[in-house]
């Protein structure tokens, strides 16, 4: 079973939500999305990502941003790397403005400023790395991350990190495995109240 990796494009934009859709609500009953929409009906809120990945404004979650991985033609994983110096807080903000959203009144950002880590600017961050149920271990995930470390390393990076949630024992493990270590863990009441989760996990790697 050959895996290909390439650049996602535009055209991409209704796999890439459902990837970040389901990276996002990782077996709760909503996501950080469900809050920032303020809906948790899935159309809508998979309507707003395919939106939000092809904005003019270069959030983290623009296509640019993601790589896709195939078996025979057939989209089956992602992984989104993006460099926090620029896909930042305001041009997140920007990119749901263009959507007709208000960043600004969606109690998550606040959130995100109580209960997350500082953001290091001098590493790239990695997000939804995800793959879909009937594809598992067959190596995408891994073929995703190695394809994006080579990126990154061209791009003059040398750690990488990533935040997972306490609880999310297999997305752990899975980043562990690929080499990342546990750097910091934080536990936030609030976050626990909204999303059923203690708090968030830091992880990092060298390379």
């Amino acid at each position: 079973m050959s895996i290909n990796i390439r650049k996602a494009t535009s055209d991409d934009a209704p796999f890439l939500a459902q990837m970040i859709l389901q990276s996002t609500r990782a077996d709760k009953k909503i996501g950080i999305y469900d809050l920032i929409f303020k809906t948790k009906n899935d159309k809508d809120v998979l309507d707003y990502l395919e939106k939000l990945t092809n904005t003019n404004s270069r959030s983290s979650c623009h296509y640019s941003n993601f790589l896709i991985a195939e078996i025979d033609g057939k989209s089956v994983g992602s992984l989104c790397s993006y460099e926090p110096r620029i896909a930042t807080r305001e041009v997140f903000l920007e990119a749901l403005s263009e959507i007709g959203v208000d960043g600004e009144e969606s109690e998550y950002l606040g959130l995100m400023e109580i209960c997350s880590f500082p953001i290091n600017t001098r590493t790239l961050i990695f997000d939804y790395m995800e793959e879909l149920e009937g594809f598992m271990d067959v190596g995408i995930l891994k073929a995703l991350m190695h394809k994006s470390l080579l990126t990154a390393r061209l791009k003059g990076y040398r750690i990488a990190q990533t935040i997972v949630e306490i609880g999310s024992l297999e997305t752990l493990l899975y980043y562990k495995k690929l080499g990342f270590k546990e750097v910091k863990q934080k536990e936030c009441d609030p976050y626990k109240e909204i999303f059923g989760r203690a708090g968030l996990i830091l992880l990092s790697i060298e390379f």
